[in-house]
């Protein structure tokens, strides 16, 4: 049997061909996966429960993908909801959803897979010695678990198979692997698990297994223990270059991939360029794990802060960027202890120069003068109003600091005023791990939704 999973794009709101899309469609696939977004842009999107990508640009790829499925026919799923697949970014999908199916008078039936899971309930399985720490994780306590402002659990191929078998025209998911989408029906239709997950994470991201990786449009097509990636855009060619290089793609092992209920190996795996487009691919091979696990994804709140950009083109201040930060640094932590008597751990002042070193700092290789540098000024406290109030003594410091005190007062450039911004709450991941389940579904809910 063959089973074909057309993907549009690497992730709803990155855009996609709509000719490639057509092309998809004439090739009659089996389900239309996409993505809803990744972890890639930081955990705030996470601790606030809100997508990164404009609900406009979502809504009017939405539709394209809501006609395309009305057309071919088949089931239309979206993992990972809203970038963060919050039960409140789920909701938000499903009001687009909603709306659309109004303005093109479709009676569509929804499968909402949710993958919210409650702080205090993780923090329990914790303390009962379910949960297992990642490769890096960070150190927790159940007191940090259950502080947490949300906390995701990463659907397999197993939860997305069980909304698959509702009916639905239609699954909005939570949180998932971003390969689950495409391997839970060629696994349900016998095709080879191997197989399923191997095509599944070449095909990811769309179009980024070949090239012109931008146009988004791939069908990935599923036949036993084999698949084909073929590219639909113009000027879009896979290769056994293009192909087999995607399993390092945020991967750090090419030949190993971990999913829930087991691991992909590719160590074996064959690569042939059937033409100058398709590459067929065999040999995966697929490990059942003993224990069934999931991951879990937190973001918690982690202060305060406030930014401010300055910027330095004088000669003499572009060369001394360095020693003319670390003592402003100096001097206003200096400030801030005698005037808000606040002890140093309890707030962070960083400057970034970019241009210079914003990226790596002290790791930084490349020594060549840059002839401007902007200076980004991050204060982190432990309350908006504090972090703000910090902000106000470095503005004199940026504006108007000389690198000595035998020197001419020096002024420099404030691209916007008023200089301090505040970001207020900021947030960090403090989840790495991975929770066992007796049962698959069980820490996932599945509620069907009926559009007349």
């Amino acid at each position: 049997m063959t089973t074909r999973v057309l993907i549009p794009s690497g992730a709803l709101g990155l855009n996609y061909d709509p000719v490639a899309l057509e092309r998809g469609l004439a090739m009659k696939p089996d389900i239309i996966a996409i993505d809803g977004g990744s972890t890639d842009s930081g955990p705030a999107y996470l601790g606030r429960g809100v997508s990164k990508y404009s609900r406009a640009s979502t809504k009017i790829e939405w539709q394209g993908l809501m006609e395309a499925r009305a057309k071919a026919g088949v089931p239309l799923v979206i993992g990972t909801s809203g970038t963060c697949g919050t039960d409140s970014a789920v909701e938000w999908m499903l009001d687009i959803t909603r709306e659309i199916a109004a303005d093109l008078g479709q009676s569509i039936k929804i499968a909402v897979l949710r993958c919210s899971q409650n702080p205090q309930d993780i923090g329990e399985f914790y303390a009962n010695g379910l949960i297992t720490p990642l490769p890096a994780a960070p150190d927790i306590s159940r007191q940090s678990i259950e502080a947490c402002n949300n906390i995701v659990a990463l659907a397999g191929a197993e939860q997305i198979q069980a909304a698959i078998e509702t009916g639905a025209d239609i699954i909005i998911a939570g949180r998932t692997t971003d390969t689950a989408i495409i391997a839970a029906l060629p696994i349900m239709q016998g095709e080879s698990a191997g197989a399923a997950w191997h095509g599944a994470k070449i095909g990811e991201c769309g179009a980024l297994c070949a090239t012109n990786p931008q146009s988004g449009v791939v069908i990935i097509e599923f036949d036993g223990d084999s698949f084909t990636v073929i590219p639909l855009a113009d000027g879009a060619h896979a290769s056994p270059h293009t192909v087999s290089a995607h399993m390092l793609y945020e991967n750090s092992d090419p030949f190993i991939l971990y999913e829930p209920g087991g691991y992909l190996d590719v160590t074996n795996a064959k690569y042939t360029a059937i033409d100058d487009t398709r590459v067929r691919v065999t040999r995966s091979n697929w490990v059942p794990s003993d224990q069934y696990t999931v991951k879990l994804e937190g973001a918690r709140g982690a202060g305060f802060q406030c930014v401010l950009v300055t910027l330095l083109r004088d000669a003499h201040y572009v060369k001394n960027a360095s020693i003319w930060a670390n003592d402003i640094i100096e001097k206003c932590r200096d400030k801030v202890g005698a005037r808000l008597g606040l002890d140093p751990n309890d707030y962070e002042i960083e400057l970034r120069l970019m241009g210079k070193n914003a990226s790596f700092g002290a790791l930084e290789t490349h020594t060549s003068q840059p002839h401007e540098i902007g200076v980004l000024a991050i204060v982190t406290a432990q309350s908006n109003e504090v972090a703000m109030e910090i902000g106000q003594f470095l503005n004199p410091y940026l504006l108007h600091h000389p690198l000595t005190r035998a020197e001419e007062q020096p002024t420099f450039a404030f691209p916007f005023s008023p200089a301090e911004i505040s970001r207020g709450q900021t947030y960090e991941f403090c989840l790495n791990h991975v929770l066992e389940l007796s049962d698959p579904m069980s820490a996932f809910s599945i509620q069907e939704v009926n559009i007349a």
